[in-house]
């Protein structure tokens, strides 16, 4: 029978409704059983105990009890058992007394080889034995009263027995589902009419073979043995139907729901949830670095490892929760009734805990996280695919600003429709020249004289006003404008360059490279061909790479630094901080400065922890003969601060914010005390 206390035989916690509930009818159908065997006759009770159609009929109600016929949602040992014919055929004859006695024995025997918890066999003994009784009560007030034992119904008494098995199956329904329903947090007419179809059929016909087991009982014990082959048919057939469609709807490797069947039960939980004005919550999750196990250890270690984070999300998930594998290390958890999005972060946040203790294979600990995403109905999505879609997304943001956990925000969706228009106004900015460098000065920290420039592209949108980087270039890196745009900036930069140092303001200009643009082998003839045009030195300007791109993508992006290198044009690792990048292994590349990112420079003037962890950095930096550099100095406390830690410069709106080419310009000449590059390259390297 469905276990409706807990799908891994964890009891209900003590004083919960559901705990009430399994504890009241257990005792109810205790004292039934109990009640029943006190007014029973005894000496007629040892005569039938000491008879072998007792024994026989017991020994084929163990058999059906191991030996259930599972429905979609109810599989494995949650079917109807087909020791049905048998214990409700003893109704019939006999009635409760017997019957109860030996389905509870069948029971206890079942649960202990199957190893059931305790409190779920006794429930289940309760609640068969309430089942029976009220088939039983059904029996007595419409059967005949004076009827000898064993009763053979005939001719109209056949539609009492039908009655009572309708009893029985409703009784029993109940009794499981409404419990089920509690531990699941869902209505009881939901789960009633779950496969109600197929639940009705297989009982109708498991039900209607017990007046023949009657009638077989009365002229030979040794009949009784008989309906083992059809049952055993019976069975067979449910489970390779039940095994075709299992394996139609679940993944083979780990078990887990597949595609399919989560689009089902999704489609199930919104057409429920838009009746009731409720929320779906769907989390996509996908392991980080997997590949590198997949690689390094062999695709048999992965699938063992896919098994264990199976294992591991299955017993982390909310009863009624469904986790589905979608391929590779993707995976999907439906949460049919969700709250708010404050929940969903919940069950995010406690999957990750789960997934985040170390996983022990071959004699190896495994260290694995996750990245997360969530999309809620009916707030981001009204059907399955746009909300898979929109999950999809948060979970690359998730994973691309290493935050773990994120929910789907339009404003960050790089194919919401929104964007698309403004894809295609893109393409026509490019064209008529709405794209705009900006340029925020470097400050040495020692005398605050300007010892650089960054170039930071804007787009004056001629609805929108002056959009920011953020807004428009993660949709560049993801399309075919990538080459048109980097031809831009540099066509932009490289001229501002070339008058600067023509006025004498001889400061290195430096410019940001995206993955997609270090991708390309061309980046480097492009360059070239620029600074040629333009007639400006190598040495004017500077690349910043992030250093989530160089963890990402340093073999492949590596020719293209080094090829760059042999033009002269140096490097500056940005974002330090933010990527878990090894500057060991920066070997070899023509990194001179290190931008500590302004997530660590914000935690200097915070907590002395932040101070002693950018001081390390920087001592770092130093010892590998580059400088170090912060961004985002908001506060002349930081400043000095970070110049004391032997910081070497800093960019951030204490000095200046971005600036508009001729407002740099004048920036530079007002502040006065212009470095010339080569006291840039002679100073402190803190």
């Amino acid at each position: 029978m469905k276990d409706p206390n807990n799908t891994r035989d964890v009891g209900p916690r003590v004083g919960t409704p559901l705990w009430l509930y399994l504890a009241s009818t257990t005792v109810a159908g205790c004292v039934l059983l109990g009640v029943s065997l006190f007014w029973v006759d005894l000496p007629g009770l040892h005569h039938m105990a000491a008879q072998p159609l007792v024994w026989v009929v017991l020994c084929m109600v163990i058999i059906g009890e191991l030996r259930p016929i599972g429905t979609r949602n109810s599989p494995g040992d949650d079917g109807t058992p087909t020791s049905l014919p048998f214990s409700f055929a003893l109704v019939i004859a006999y009635g409760l007394p017997l019957a109860g006695v030996t389905q509870a024995l069948a029971t206890i025997i079942a649960g202990v080889a199957r190893g059931h918890a305790p409190h779920r066999t006794a429930f289940n003994v309760a609640q068969y034995t309430l089942s029976f009784g009220v088939a039983d009560s059904v029996l007595r007030l419409l059967g005949p009263h004076a009827a000898p034992a064993p009763w053979v119904p005939d001719g109209a008494q056949l539609l009492v027995v039908a009655l009572a098995g309708a009893a029985y199956f409703v009784t029993n329904l109940v009794l499981v589902e409404c419990a089920v329903a509690m531990h699941e947090r869902t209505s009881l007419a939901v789960m009633l009419t779950k496969d109600l179809g197929q639940r009705l059929f297989v009982a109708g016909v498991l039900l209607s073979l017990a007046p023949l087991v009657v009638v077989a009982m009365t002229h030979s014990v040794w009949l009784v043995p008989l309906f083992f082959f059809p049952l055993a048919a019976l069975y067979s057939s449910a489970t390779l139907s039940m095994k075709r469609e299992y394996q139609a709807n679940h993944d083979e490797l780990t078990g887990l729901a597949n595609r399919k069947l989560l689009i089902l039960r999704t489609q199930e939980a919104l057409s429920e949830a838009q009746q009731r004005k409720q929320r779906v919550g769907l989390l996509l999750l996908d392991l980080d670095r997997f590949k590198e196990v997949n690689d390094t250890l062999g695709h048999p270690t992965g699938d063992r490892l896919l098994q264990t984070v199976a294992h591991r999300l299955t017993h982390s998930v909310r009863p009624g929760d469904l986790v589905a594998r979608l391929g590779g290390d993707e995976f999907a958890v439906l949460l049919p009734q969700i709250r708010d999005a404050a929940s969903a972060r919940e069950v995010a946040a406690r999957l990750r805990v789960a997934l985040a203790e170390p996983m022990r294979l071959d004699g190896m600990d495994f260290d694995l996280e996750a990245s997360v995403g969530i999309a809620l109905f009916p707030n981001h999505a009204p059907d399955f695919e746009l909300l898979l879609q929109r999950a999809d997304v948060a979970m690359y943001v998730a994973k691309e600003h290493r935050t773990g956990v994120e929910l789907y925000a339009p404003h960050k969706d790089r194919n919401s429709t929104a964007r698309l228009s403004l894809f295609s106004e893109l393409r026509r900015a490019l064209v008529e020249n709405e794209l705009e460098m900006f340029y925020q000065p470097k400050v040495n920290l020692a005398d605050r004289s300007a010892v650089g420039l960054e170039a930071l592209v804007r787009w004056r949108h001629p609805q929108r006003g002056v959009l920011p980087p953020e807004e428009f270039v993660p949709m560049v890196e993801q399309s075919y404008l990538m080459r048109s745009f980097t031809h831009e900036v540099i066509e932009q930069t490289l001229p501002q360059i070339a008058r600067w140092w023509a006025e004498g303001i001889r400061l290195p200009v430096a410019v940001n490279l995206s993955a997609r643009e270090l991708l390309d082998p061309t980046l480097p003839d492009i360059v070239a061909a620029g600074l040629r045009r333009h007639g400006v030195r190598p040495e004017a300007l500077r690349l910043e790479i992030s250093e989530r791109v160089m963890v990402a993508e340093a073999e492949a992006i590596t020719p293209t630094i080094l090829a760059l290198a042999d033009l002269g044009v140096p490097l500056t690792l940005d974002d330090f901080g933010t990527g878990y990048y090894t500057l060991a292994r920066l070997n070899g590349l023509p990194v001179e400065e290190i931008k500590i990112d302004e997530s660590f420079v914000r935690q200097v003037a915070d907590t002395p922890d932040g101070r002693l962890i950018v001081g390390s950095a920087i001592d770092l930096v130093g010892t590998l003969g580059m400088r170090a550099v912060a961004e985002g100095v908001e506060s002349e406390h930081v400043a000095t601060t970070m110049h004391a830690l032997g910081c070497y410069a800093a960019q951030g709106r204490h000095f200046a914010p971005p600036l508009e080419a001729a407002a740099a310009t004048n920036w530079l000449l007002e502040h006065g005390k212009l470095a010339l590059p080569s006291q840039e390259r002679t100073g402190s390297h803190g």
